[in-house]
């Protein structure tokens, strides 16, 4: 896992350029990307999601490491208005 949990990244699947020439992603979660957050009077952000974040790190670690990387390591990270944010879905019952 790369040690720098978030990066710039100069190319992605889909142009999201147009939404945020600026927008961070956080690097090894490409395939927990689920979209674009709008927010009123701030940019755009990409969105993971969490549970996929952490089957990702469950690859090279137990699930209590894999936990506690994710919330020191990449939710942790804030690194201004450009960072992305992690959804946790909400099942129905």
């Amino acid at each position: 896992m790369d040690t720098k949990p978030l990066a710039v990244r100069s190319i992605h699947p889909i142009d999201l350029a147009e939404y945020n020439e600026d927008m961070l992603f956080a690097n090894g979660f490409d395939d927990a990307l689920i979209g674009i957050v709008e927010r009123a009077g701030l940019p755009p952000i990409a969105c993971y999601n969490k549970e996929k974040c952490i089957e990702i790190l469950m690859k090279d670690m137990s699930l209590e490491d894999a936990d506690d990387y994710f919330y020191y390591n990449v939710v942790g990270s804030y690194v201004g208005e450009n960072t992305p944010c992690f959804l946790t879905i909400i099942k129905e019952l």
